[in-house]
């Protein structure tokens, strides 16, 4: 992007995130440094001839860089200047996409071109959506595919990824996935070619040969170097499978560790289900990802105006997506099933409340504190035993928590002390009812609670009622062999898990049409996640698929609820798919927390103010 001869008045590449540009001009020019710095709402001076400035905000206003004195001895490093160069091609096909999406819906390619693209190294059978989202996806450089879980989002982009290989365009594949999702990974990179693509998995060593390398995003940031160099080797291309893991963008862990690996890839894909499991931030993130100053710009715009509808078909040509409807899969019957707490575990509940509301005032803009209460609300009212143990080490992360520390001279004191180890938690009560009565009918029960000792505690009672259970959770030794005997043992008609650790990559349809839910967290991608273990491509036509949702009334159940109602509504609008909808809107049954986002702490907040 100069001219060798030129001496150089000004540098850009990237910093060592590979998250922001860095930009280093010549003494000469260090006064016109200052000035286009000042232009870019991230820009931030490190000495007098070098700045920083977020990649995002940079790709988003490269004509401000048309104001430099020294145009032609501006010199580009080569990856900045490859993701430049991409971002703008892309830029301009999306945007004769959005401005025309009709002309492009027609201008899909055929089945023999399509065919003829894949070349004779594929040898994998295609169904009708999963040709036309392949087809979509070849329209642009970098894309994103939003199809719902058991649409076969892991063979239409091996099949993006085949097209490309049979062009010479790509020679390698890094694929970023959950462990649970690996085993599909392996399998159809196996059967969709001839012969199949040989493999290897980052944290089983490395193999220089594979050219399949399947990373998880747990290991991303401490093999940054390895993998950079790995995608800089040969031509590659990026996948990023269940990439709502990286819906915090650059400011999270992983978000940061994929941002810095795209530019290296000649093609970016994202792959999820669930892009917008909290809102519009996530789809910005994950669509910055794929178009780097394009993306977030684009999602910021077409929901500002508060009308999802024209948002979504503002946005439907940047994405892929086919619905539950697509599929064909029979109905899921859904119900709220609502428990009134006994009178003791009632007043603990409200004891509790209580007492964090008075803490709440003092904190409130301590969203650690209030995410830590919120998840305290969520154990009491299940079970108030779960406040006084601490948490395992398996608990995910965002659930650990220490014992609860109560004042022995408290009334809260007094009343746990004092709960009878008789009084079952009704929420228990009712998921072993569902089980025994499920049992009865031969049908098997996936039981969703969302903390381990909940998990351990609900497993135990059905066992001790003669239910023998398959427990999945973090520290279960041998997942594997516990779903094996949920799914082919005849005795084994319960299995009791949790979405943080099985929300993912595991199909459970073939054996089991029945969900309860003990308790749900603010987690709407997990929530949607964990539904679709059951509810997938391959049901039978006659199958029918239950799923209950355990709440106490006059509790935090109530809050996450009326959240979960509200996320799944803006997924539902923003994606145009009226089945998210219908998971949203659960039909009430007669009577018989961690990851918070601001609109969530509004509403624990509220519900701490009315006790």
């Amino acid at each position: 992007m100069t001219s060798p001869e030129a001496e150089t008045s000004l540098r850009l590449g990237f910093d060592m995130s590979r998250t922001k540009a860095e930009l280093r001009a010549s003494e000469a020019y260090r006064s016109d440094l200052v000035k286009l710095v000042a232009r870019f709402r991230t820009g931030r001076q490190l000495g007098p001839t070098s700045a920083i400035i977020d990649l995002e905000d940079l790709l988003s206003g490269l004509s401000m860089l048309g104001g430099w004195p020294a145009p032609g001895s501006v010199q580009w490093d080569p990856d900045l200047s490859s993701l430049v160069l991409s971002s703008l091609q892309d830029a301009e096909t999306a945007e004769k996409q959005l401005s025309a999406p009709q002309a492009h819906a027609e201008s899909l390619l055929t089945d023999q071109e399509l065919d003829n693209l894949l070349g004779s190294a594929w040898t994998a059978p295609l169904t009708t959506f999963q040709r036309r989202d392949i087809s979509k996806l070849l329209s642009l450089q970098h894309g994103a595919n939003f199809s719902v879980p058991g649409a076969g989002k892991t063979r239409a982009a091996l099949g993006v990824y085949g097209a490309m290989r049979a062009k010479g365009e790509a020679r390698r594949l890094l694929v970023v996935s959950p462990k649970s999702a690996y085993e599909s990974w392996i399998y159809e990179s196996g059967i969709c070619f001839s012969p199949g693509l040989r493999y290897c998995k980052l944290d089983s060593g490395q193999d220089p040969h594979a050219e399949v390398l399947i990373a998880n995003y747990e290991r991303l940031d401490r093999n940054l170097a390895y993998l950079a160099a790995w995608l800089r080797e040969e031509p590659a291309m990026l996948i990023l499978d269940e990439a709502h893991r990286m819906k915090l963008g650059a400011k999270g862990t992983y978000g940061a560790a994929c941002m810095a690996l795209g530019p290296l890839a000649r093609r970016r894909l994202i792959l999820t289900g669930t892009p917008a499991p909290n809102g519009a931030k996530d789809l910005e993130n994950l669509l910055g990802f794929v178009w780097p100053g394009r993306g977030q710009r684009v999602v910021t715009q077409a929901v500002s105006g508060g009308d999802l509808s024209h948002a979504s078909s503002v946005l439907r040509p940047l994405f892929t997506r086919t619905t539950k409807q697509e599929l064909g899969l029979p109905p899921v019957t859904a119900q709220l099933l609502p428990v009134e707490l006994p009178p003791l575990h009632d007043e603990i509940y409200r004891s509790l409340v209580g007492d964090l509301s008075a803490r709440a005032e003092a904190s409130a803009d301590k969203f650690a504190e209030l995410g830590k209460s919120a998840l305290r609300m969520l154990m009491a009212a299940t079970s108030p035993a779960l406040l006084l143990e601490g948490a395992s080490r398996h608990e995910p992360v965002e659930y650990r928590l220490p014992p609860l520390e109560v004042p022995e001279d408290g009334s809260l004191y007094d009343l746990l002390k004092n709960l009878p180890d008789y009084e079952l938690s009704p929420k228990y009560k009712a998921a072993r009812d569902i089980v025994k009565e499920n049992a009865f009918q031969g049908r098997k029960t996936l039981v969703w609670t969302t903390f381990v000792r909940s998990l351990t505690s609900m497993a135990k009672l059905l066992e001790d009622e003669g239910y023998p259970c398959a427990v999945v959770f973090g520290g279960t030794p041998d997942r594997e062999e516990e779903i094996r005997r949920f799914r082919n043992d005849s005795d084994c008609m319960v299995l009791v898990s949790n979405p943080a650790t099985l929300g993912e990559g595991i199909s459970l349809h073939q054996v089991c049409h029945d969900a309860v839910y003990v308790d749900r967290d603010f987690m709407a991608g997990r929530y949607l996640q964990s539904l679709d273990r059951i509810h997938r491509l391959g049901l039978a036509d006659d199958a029918e698929t239950r799923v209950t949702v355990i709440a106490a009334r006059d509790t935090i159940d109530e809050v996450v609820h009326v959240r979960l109602q509200e996320k799944l509504e803006f997924m539902s609008k923003v994606l145009d798919d009226p089945e998210v909808r219908q998971l949203a809107d659960l039909q009430e049954a007669p009577a018989g927390v961690g990851g918070l986002d601001t609109a969530d702490e509004r509403a624990v907040l509220r519900h701490l103010g009315k006790r």
